[in-house]
């Protein structure tokens, strides 16, 4: 079961339909004890990541997610929800993230001559062979976004060149994320969360 951390983040029902459409065993839940028992965690996200923090405290759901993340748990951010994953960001004042993968959220440039937000398709190039990017490199996928992480090449997986080149596809160990919406990607993006479903069976976050 793959449960979708629910918090009000605007695509949580987006994701669930993808995943509802590929057969994928799924629920929905801000639930602690359904969160833990879970074998793999999606963690959406539209919108300001400190509301986004904010909304999880609320719900204190930041340790529980932390403290599965840890545990080895399969976990995948989207959009908003891999930018959550990183150490801090900077928008709106600066703000502290999970903390599961080294890097921090910063706005895209505004004098790069591009349109910020950074809204439509744009292209993959993959960096690193690896499971869950595979099937991404040259293929669209639909962004929707006004900052972008910083983090180390050995955490990422694929890029998109937009002024600056931007992480779209991240990875530590159990930890994944995508900066494009996979719900809203077509079959490329089904593909991934396929990917995604895959690694959560067979535990395999091999780089090749």
């Amino acid at each position: 079961m793959i449960v979708i951390i629910d918090y009000d983040t605007g695509n949580t029902r987006n994701v669930k339909k993808a995943l509802d459409y590929l057969n994928i065993d799924n629920v929905l839940s801000a639930d602690s004890e359904v969160i833990n028992q879970a074998d793999g965690l999606i963690l959406p996200g539209v919108g300001a990541f400190k509301k986004a923090v904010d909304a999880l405290n609320e719900r204190q759901l930041i340790p529980v997610i932390q403290a599965a993340a840890k545990s080895g748990m399969p976990m995948l951010g989207i959009c908003l929800g891999m930018q959550l994953l990183f150490d801090r960001s900077f928008e709106f004042g600066e703000t502290a993230g999970l903390g599961l993968i080294p890097g921090e959220v910063v706005a895209i440039p505004d004098d790069l001559g591009v349109k910020v937000p950074h809204m439509g398709w744009d292209q993959n190039q993959v960096t690193q062979p690896s499971v869950i990017a595979k099937g991404f490199d040259q293929e669209a996928t639909y962004f929707v976004h006004s900052y972008y992480v910083k983090t180390s090449e050995k955490y990422t997986l694929a890029t998109c060149d937009y002024g600056v080149t931007l992480p779209s596809i991240v990875q530590k160990d159990n930890v994944i994320g995508m900066q494009f919406h996979p719900e809203k990607s077509g079959q490329v993006g089904l593909n991934g969360l396929l990917a995604f479903k895959e690694l959560v069976e067979n535990g395999n976050y091999s780089r090749n």
